[in-house]
């Protein structure tokens, strides 16, 4: 009998513990994500960015938006924006964390977290009120980023080895207002025509496919969880590097859905993504 108890009690400070323990690292990741996120207007004032003189207007691609919930345009930057963008971007390819996911995915990213860190030309083209602006006309409604704790928010995506793709998905809205991914292209070479044989395609009503050509300076807006999508296969060879951001009307989200959002950014960042 005082055997059992021993072990009850035992086992009650050690789920305490462990509970307080969870919590602690919560709050301590809490703290250093407002730390980050402090150091955003002045990354957005010391890296601006600057449109190409030929961008299209929002206003003659919303019509297009509006009905089939994505778009593509180029060139969207002003050639020495882009270059920036890509020289910062190949830099963090070593920091970069590999996903695979048999018969799903293959690449790598980096995290929000550390693009903030690591690619701070990056982080101010996700936060320009130039880009948001353009965005905004595109879509007709609010772009607001989701959660920094949301490590796919803004995140570089490289596919450099034989065979890295992503399969055909969704992106899921966790958050109460809509949302919507953004990819520019910055680095996309390879042996066909001068391209990755990684290629954007999206799923017709109709069960066709569309492609999309995603040369470096190519922007690519949708909503994803309108939209399927895939990134077919590279080959060996190619380097197709991406800039993938997400914004939403209403970024507010539940506590069950941001417990799903956390799994299903393990497939990207592994365990840590539950508590981190």
């Amino acid at each position: 009998m005082e055997i059992g108890m021993s072990v009850g009690i035992t086992g009650a400070v050690g789920i305490a513990a462990g509970a307080w323990l969870r919590q602690r690292h919560r709050w301590n990741r809490d703290r250093h994500y407002e730390r980050l996120a402090s150091h955003e207007a002045e990354t957005v004032l010391k890296f601006p960015v600057a449109l190409s003189a030929t961008v299209a207007e929002p206003s003659t691609l919303a019509a297009t938006f509006d009905r089939e919930r994505v778009i593509r345009t180029t060139p969207f930057l002003a050639p020495d924006c882009l270059e920036a963008l890509r020289t910062e971007a190949l830099a963090t390819r070593s920091e970069m964390e590999p996903s695979f996911i048999p018969l799903h995915k293959q690449g790598h990213t980096l995290s929000y977290e550390k693009v903030i860190r690591l690619a701070p030309r990056s982080w101010s083209f996700f936060r320009s009120p130039q880009v948001v602006e353009w965005l905004q006309g595109v879509t007709g409604v609010p772009m607001l980023p989701t959660p920094i704790q949301d490590q796919s928010t803004l995140s570089l995506l490289c596919y450099q080895n034989e065979g890295d793709h992503i399969q055909w998905h969704y992106d899921h809205n966790f958050y109460r207002g809509r949302h919507f991914t953004v990819l520019l292209a910055l680095v996309n070479r390879g042996d066909s025509n001068g391209l990755s044989r990684s290629v954007f395609q999206r799923q017709l009503p109709d069960g066709g496919i569309e492609e999309f050509e995603t040369a470096e300076n190519s922007l690519v807006v949708f909503e994803g969880g309108k939209v399927r999508h895939r990134a077919t296969p590279a080959a060996a060879g190619d380097l197709r590097v991406v800039l993938s951001m997400t914004y939403c009307a209403d970024p507010r989200i539940s506590w069950v859905k941001e417990a799903a959002r956390r799994f299903k950014d393990t497939a990207f960042y592994g365990l840590r993504a539950l508590w981190d």
